[in-house]
């Protein structure tokens, strides 16, 4: 199996330049021997700047460039010459980048939309050259300002996919194959578990050239909170989802309890994702009748909204693709009513009017 090209987690070494030193020259020239002081300013060192890049999803163009290492400032000289600043680094880091200290795990800043700059590491400053020390008294100093130090710091990139809507079930629930239906995604499908091993995104076309973006992660076990499975290596990409849509099969032997073991295994990773507004798919549904999906609905859980749905036959899904758009927008629909189910405190007037549109590597040594 080749290497995949999702590339969500590194760990980077950055260092930024250090200033250029301050220069100690004396203007000499014909007919003018004590000309005095005229050494120029060190340049500033180069600064280490993360970048918010929208043509980036993953962190692959990072993967063999650990070493993020900024220019240092050249030396003054001579008649006032101000030393070369040292060249900025850079770094094009996907939307939803999130960076942390890679010693002490602190938060250091979230890179959310495009164009998004930070300083991660300041430059030092060029020291002043002798001609800003002469005085009256000392017409001739032969010292000058060392440039200032670089400053050097272990990260860690951690990305979080952004998507309007994630999906979340079981391995093997239909997710990838609903993401294909309803948007022009491509992923891996196959008849067996874990055939996901990395997210995808999809853009999902509503009424009146609305989308929204939809996330695919592989599936999630009980005990994945804890690293089993796949683990939470992928339970971060759901975390900025504003919709949980979570996919459960109807030949499923109990809805409920697979609905809540999923939900607990959320909440033990990230209590906050309990807030977040949640639908129920029950996928595999086209061969129920009425009478079983009756049957099966009265089993189900009564504070979540649901829906039967089927990407093999299209049943529910353009109901499904609205009532997301609706839930996302907080925008009601007059048709939905006798499709959706809704939980008991929603009350069905709420519906009636019309629709508005790493990996983790070696030890990096300092420089």
């Amino acid at each position: 199996m080749g290497e995949s090209n999702f590339v969500d987690y590194l760990k980077v070494y950055a260092r930024s330049g250090k200033g250029g030193r301050g220069s100690t020259h004396f203007r000499r020239e014909k007919y003018i021997p004590f000309g005095g002081p005229d050494g120029g300013d060190g340049g500033d060192g180069g600064s280490v700047i993360l970048h918010g890049d929208r043509n980036y999803w993953t962190l692959l163009h990072l993967k063999f460039e650990r070493h993020i290492l900024a220019g240092h400032g050249e030396s003054g000289s001579g008649q006032l010459s101000k030393g070369k600043d040292g060249e900025d680094k850079t770094i094009h880091v996907p939307l939803g980048t999130v960076i942390f200290d890679g010693e002490t795990g602190e938060f250091i800043t979230d890179i959310s939309y495009d164009g998004q700059e930070f300083v991660l590491l300041k430059g030092g400053r060029g020291g002043k050259g002798n001609n800003h020390f002469k005085t009256s008294t000392n017409q001739a100093p032969r010292y000058a300002q060392p440039g200032e130090p670089y400053q050097e710091r272990k990260i860690i990139l951690q990305l979080k996919l952004l998507a309007d809507v994630g999906l979340v079930g079981f391995p093997n629930a239909g997710k990838s194959t609903l993401l294909s239906v309803v948007s022009a995604a491509k992923p891996k499908i196959a008849d067996y578990p874990f055939t996901t091993l990395e997210p995808s995104l999809g853009i999902v076309n509503v009424r009146d050239g609305h989308s929204f973006v939809m996330a695919d992660i592989p599936g999630i076990i009980e005990g994945a909170s804890e690293g089993k499975g796949l683990g939470i290596r992928f339970l971060r990409h759901i975390e900025r989802n504003s919709v949980l849509l979570f996919l459960i099969p109807s030949d499923s032997r109990d809805i409920k309890e697979d609905y809540e073991t999923l939900l607990n295994e959320l909440i033990r990773y990230n209590p906050e994702l309990a807030d977040k507004q949640r639908i129920l798919a029950i996928s595999k549904s086209d061969m129920l009748d009425d009478e079983l999906e009756q049957a099966l609905s009265e089993d189900l859980p009564e504070d979540i909204s649901f829906i039967f749905i089927s990407s093999f036959s299209q049943k529910g899904i353009p109901a499904l693709k609205d009532l997301l758009w609706k839930t996302l927008n907080d925008q009601p629909f007059h048709d939905l009513e006798s499709i959706v189910h809704k939980p008991m405190d929603i009350h069905p007037a709420d519906l009636e009017d019309d629709f508005d549109y790493e990996q983790d590597t070696e030890d990096y040594s300092t420089y």
